[in-house]
């Protein structure tokens, strides 16, 4: 059974149309506006091995901020919806991500709880067109949108670009892990009976 949603979401900063496969390859097609976050987005999917179509027109002449943490928000419910009731699925997922300089490490819970832990030191300012401390921004709204404790830590890196990059990619490999099902959970992996 296919995992698949398609969300949108329209307010007077921001129209996002995204649709999401869980069980995809990594397959990609993403235009937000913004080409530095589209690299990050198109590595999320890729690694993460989602196929993800995210297509967004914001209020960017203004500033990076309002598509940012929308995409994070609507990409959170669209994630939401593919897992469904989550049965059978692994419910946690970590990795430590090293890219050159960078090291990261991200541990989730799709425990239906939003939680949120950054744990970062940006040096530059912006990356392209697009302001840093968004980055925190996209990512919280992300835990907010799927309903999941996320922590993220920078343990290393000096190379902005890297960090950033390292991010994503490790954000993409703990929702693989945490979404994969795993044939010996009956139901739901909680004791409640509910997640």
């Amino acid at each position: 059974m296919a995992r698949f949603a398609r969300c949108e979401r329209t307010t007077k900063e921001t129209q996002i149309e995204i649709e999401l496969n869980l069980d995809g390859t990594g397959e990609y097609d993403i235009d937000t506006g913004i080409g530095f976050f589209d690299h990050m987005l198109e590595g999320f999917a890729r690694h993460g091995l989602f196929d993800l179509s995210i297509a967004v027109h914001g209020d960017t002449h203004v500033d990076a901020h309002h598509t940012v943490e929308d995409t994070g928000i609507v990409l959170g419910r669209a994630f939401s919806e593919a897992l469904g009731d989550k049965d059978g699925i692994a419910r946690f997922g970590y990795f430590i991500l090293p890219m050159d300089d960078a090291l990261v490490l991200s541990a989730l819970d799709f425990s239906g709880r939003m939680y949120f832990s950054y744990d970062a030191d940006l040096k530059a300012e912006r990356l392209g067109t697009m302001e840093t401390e968004v980055v925190r921004e996209f990512f919280m709204g992300l835990a907010s949108g799927v309903g999941m404790n996320l922590h993220i830590k920078q343990l290393a890196g000096e190379n902005t670009h890297h960090v950033v990059e390292a991010m994503f990619k490790a954000v993409a490999k703990s929702m693989d892990m945490a979404s994969r099902i795993d044939g010996r959970i009956d139901g739901v992996l909680s004791t409640k009976g509910v997640l």
